[in-house]
C-alpha cells in the first residue's frame, strides 16, 4: 500500500479504536487494520478488559494473508511479555508482516521505542508517524503516563450570552435533542463523570447514558464535595485528587459553574466541549465562576480550536489545551 494512503488507513484504525473506549481499561483502546493488495484482510480493536490486543485480533482474522501485508496500528505494538498474553511485536514478526505503520509511539517505558525496534530487527519496514486521529483516541493513555492523571474534558451547555441557566436556576433544556444525544455519546466514551456537590443536591442528576445500545457504557458517577454522596456515587474532595481516581483515564466534568472554575483554576482541563444554543438569556447564571485570571494577556494562547459541528439548531465547539507536553 503506497505511503500516501497511510493517513487514511490510520484514521480508519482510529475509528475502530473508538469501539474499545473505555471498555479496554486498564489498557489503552487501540485499533488495527491489515491490508493486502488493497484489501482489508484483518481488523481489530482492544477487547474488553484489555485483552486480546488489537493487533492480535487483526492477525487472527487475517490468518495466512497477513504474510507480506501492511499493518496499520494506532499505538506502537507492545514489546513486553505479560501473563495475560504475548507481546504484539512478537506476534507481528511471527506472522511475517512486511510493513507496519504506527500512529503514535507508546509512552509506556516497557514498550517505548522497543516495539518498533524489535520489528525492524526482524526485517519489517516500520513507518512511525504522529497521526492526530490516532493520538486523539489515546489521550487518556498519554495523560496517565506523562502527567499521572486522567484526561479531563469539561462540557458546557450555554446560551449565546454565556449562561447555563436563568437567574432562577432553570436550565432544562438550554440545548436541543441532537446536542443532548451527542453529550450522551461523550459520556459513553468516559470512565467517570463528575458534577459539583451543589449540582448533585439541587438537580439529583442521573448522569447515565441513554442512547440505544450504549446504556451499559454509563460511566462511574462522582461529585466534587466534602459532604456525603448517595449510594452508587463516589466523591472527590479537590480537583488535585484526580490522580487517585482508580481506573479512570477519561474524566468528563459536567458542572456547575464553581466546579468548572475549580478545574480550570487548577489547569486540569485538557479539552473543552462547548454546546452553544441560539438563545439569549440575559442576567442568567454564568457558565464559569472566577478562575483567578490575573491579566487578560494570560488568557491568550491557552486553547487551540479543534473542530466544530452543527447539532440541530445548536453548535458544538471543541478546544484543546495547548501544552508543552504535547498532550
Amino acid at each position: 500500500m503506497p505511503p500516501a494512503n497511510d493517513a487514511r488507513w490510520l484514521a480508519a484504525a482510529a475509528a475502530l479504536a473508538e469501539r474499545a473506549r473505555p471498555v479496554a481499561s486498564p489498557n489503552p483502546g487501540v485499533g488495527a487494520l491489515i491490508l493486502r493488495d488493497g484489501r482489508v484482510v484483518g481488523r481489530g480493536w482492544t477487547e474488553a478488559g484489555g485483552r486480546p490486543h488489537a493487533e492480535a485480533v487483526a492477525l487472527a482474522e487475517a490468518g495466512d494473508e497477513a504474510r507480506g501485508a501492511t499493518l496499520y496500528v494506532t499505538l506502537e505494538p507492545c514489546a513486553h511479555v505479560s501473563a495475560r498474553g504475548p507481546a504484539c511485536a512478537d506476534l507481528i514478526v511471527a506472522a511475517e508482516v512486511a510493513r507496519v505503520v504506527i500512529g503514535m509511539a507508546d509512552p509506556d517505558p516497557r514498550t517505548c521505542g522497543k516495539g518498533a525496534a524489535r520489528l525492524r530487527e526482524a526485517g519489517i519496514a516500520v513507518t512511525e508517524t504522529h497521526s492526530s486521529a490516532a493520538a486523539m483516541g489515546l489521550e487518556g493513555h498519554a495523560c496517565a503516563l506523562s502527567l499521572g492523571r486522567p484526561h479531563v474534558t469539561l462540557k458546557l451547555a450555554l446560551s449565546l450570552d454565556g449562561c447555563i441557566a436563568t437567574a432562577q436556576g432553570e436550565s432544562r433544556w438550554i440545548t436541543g435533542e441532537a446536542a443532548r444525544a451527542h453529550c450522551h455519546r461523550e459520556r459513553a466514551r468516559a470512565d467517570a463523570i463528575l458534577v459539583g456537590g451543589t449540582t448533585l443536591r439541587t438537580d439529583n442528576p442521573r448522569l447515565d447514558v441513554r442512547l440505544p445500545g450504549l446504556e451499559d457504557r454509563s460511566p462511574s458517577r462522582w461529585a466534587l464535595t466534602s459532604g456525603e454522596v448517595p449510594a452508587g456515587w463516589q466523591k472527590l474532595a479537590s480537583p488535585a485528587d484526580i490522580p487517585a481516581m482508580d481506573g479512570v483515564r477519561y474524566l468528563f466534568v459536567e458542572g456547575g459553574a464553581a466546579t468548572a472554575a475549580s478545574f480550570l483554576r487548577a489547569d486540569l482541563v485538557d479539552r473543552l466541549l462547548i454546546y452553544r444554543a441560539p438563545i439569549l438569556i440575559g442576567g442568567g447564571l454564568p457558565a464559569i465562576a472566577d478562575i483567578g485570571l490575573g491579566s487578560l494577556a494570560h488568557a491568550h494562547g491557552r486553547w487551540t480550536f479543534a473542530g466544530s459541528r452543527q447539532l440541530g439548531s445548536d453548535r458544538l465547539e471543541v478546544y484543546a489545551r495547548a501544552r508543552n507536553e504535547g498532550i
